[in-house]
């Protein structure tokens, strides 16, 4: 279960001086904290916002989600696809889809956003696709996987980021104090660190994002 991991007032703060939402995440905010189990697996305005500004930054053609959730990540992430970009989003959750479509229009974004439902590991090979991006966020036994199974498709300069690498501050517990999630989440951050493949920068926003810039095949 993701939290935030600085003192609240730090975190209200640093809302308090990020662009507010647009009145589609505000509404879907809302009403995945409303009607959603788990809405603290949301995004959220700080972490939405983090992710918004990199998509505006790199300007991606292409960009894969792994792990839709209600939609909102989602919709940050398309915010700075180029003008022919495209997203594709995966999601074993079907009974979430109609609700992130229908957020997917609010925002503008339903012909720039393909949702894939299923397992991430049978969807990943049938997508056809170079991507400049890809956000991992899903179940965090198989994140070493995700990442093995995208790298081919990541073009030398693109990027990789994955949510959750801090596990609720657990991994840095000693190893008979940490949850099965949160020792899949240190052992995915050895990975990265003994990849001579990539550069890579651990950033403690919320629950900690893992960001990877891909410099060799």
């Amino acid at each position: 279960m993701t939290q935030v991991l600085l003192p609240i007032e730090i975190d209200r703060y640093a809302e308090k001086y990020t662009t507010a939402e647009s009145e589609a995440l505000a509404a879907l905010n809302r009403e995945t904290h409303i009607k959603v189990e788990l809405p603290v697996m949301l995004s959220g305005k700080l972490q939405g916002g983090f992710l918004s500004m990199i998509s505006h930054m790199l300007k991606p053609k292409m960009v894969l989600e792994i792990g839709t959730y209600t939609g909102y990540s989602a919709i940050c992430l398309a915010q700075g696809l180029t003008d022919e970009g495209h997203l594709h989003t995966i999601d074993i959750n079907e009974e979430l889809q109609d609700m992130c479509f229908r957020y997917f229009c609010k925002a503008g974004l339903e012909k720039k956003i393909t949702q894939h439902i299923g397992k991430a590991a049978e969807i990943i090979p049938d997508i056809n696709e170079q991507f400049d991006l890809v956000f991992i966020d899903a179940d965090k036994q198989n994140y070493h996987l995700y990442y093995d199974m995208v790298f081919d498709k990541v073009p030398v300069g693109g990027f990789i980021l994955a949510d959750n690498v801090l596990y609720n501050g657990e991994v840095v517990l000693p190893d008979a104090e940490q949850s099965k999630n949160a020792k899949a989440m240190h052992a995915f951050n050895e990975k990265v660190k003994a990849d001579n493949r990539v550069e890579h920068v651990l950033l403690p926003v919320r629950d900690g994002i893992m960001m990877v810039r891909k410099i060799k095949n």
